[in-house]
């Protein structure tokens, strides 16, 4: 029986992921469910689990912090719903990751990653670390933009925000010049910096700074009003609004 620790602060996620663990593999107990940094590192000085799944972004904290403080050998599963650049670090150095709500079909794909390599003990949080202490080098810094037959470089400090709308992607300005750039929304989630930017729902990633005002709305969503204002409501969707409130806070 493999000793899997849980490492997540939603508790529906947590439920979620554990009936979902249960159904695929019955070699699998979850032995703890953590919900911070710190109790953690706390658990992992005293006990060595089999298998982690791990939230990226905690409520204490970024959870790569752990690794700061205690030594971890077991293989990683991360979850994330946001953070972009870390996916593309984790597909690299062959970590896998899985994007929140979880899937089941994913989930399955993972463990049968981890039980392919719980064969060949090819686990490496290393490359993982290097990987990632390079980030902001890889966000994108400009944006080339046509009007007509002039062709401009935007700075990414000069975006409010990106809107999604039919076929087009267009870059609004904080001067409110809007552009059609050339990327879908999926897309610019992996060249823009998530400490600046925040994908909110399936039709804007808002800068923090084109944040005019934050209004309650209905079943805990949240409505944002931007600067320049947009054309239709921008409504943090009900899966997003814990991620946003956390990137709010950070």
């Amino acid at each position: 029986m493999a000793r899997v620790l849980i490492v997540e602060d939603e508790h529906l996620a947590v439920k979620r992921l554990q009936r979902l663990i249960t159904r695929l593999d019955d070699s699998l107990e979850v032995v703890q469910v953590i919900d911070s940094v710190k109790n953690a590192v706390t658990w992992l000085q005293e006990n060595e689990p089999d298998l982690i799944f791990m939230d990226i972004h905690l409520a204490d904290g970024n959870s790569f912090a752990i690794f700061d403080e205690v030594e971890v050998n077991a293989p990683i599963i991360f979850s994330t719903a946001y953070d972009q650049y870390a996916i593309r670090a984790f597909k690299h150095n062959s970590i896998d990751y899985l994007l929140k709500p979880i899937d089941k079909d994913e989930l399955e794909h993972s463990l049968q990653k981890f039980r392919e390599k719980q064969l060949n003990g090819s686990f490496d949080l290393s490359k993982l670390a290097d990987a990632l202490k390079g980030r902001k080098e890889g966000y994108q810094k400009r944006f080339m933009v046509t009007s007509g037959e002039k062709i401009k470089s935007i700075k990414v400090e000069e975006v409010a925000y990106f809107f999604g709308q039919q076929k087009y992607v267009f870059l609004i300005t904080k001067d409110n010049r809007r552009h059609i750039v050339d990327y879908t929304l999926g897309k610019l989630e992996d060249l823009l910096d998530p400490d600046e930017f925040f994908r909110i729902n399936r039709q804007f990633i808002i800068s923090y700074d084109a944040i005019e005002n934050m209004y309650a709305y209905s079943k805990s969503r949240i409505k944002v009003e931007l600067a320049p204002t947009a054309e239709i409501d921008a409504i943090v969707s009900i899966d997003k609004s814990r991620r946003f409130k956390d990137w709010l806070n950070r």
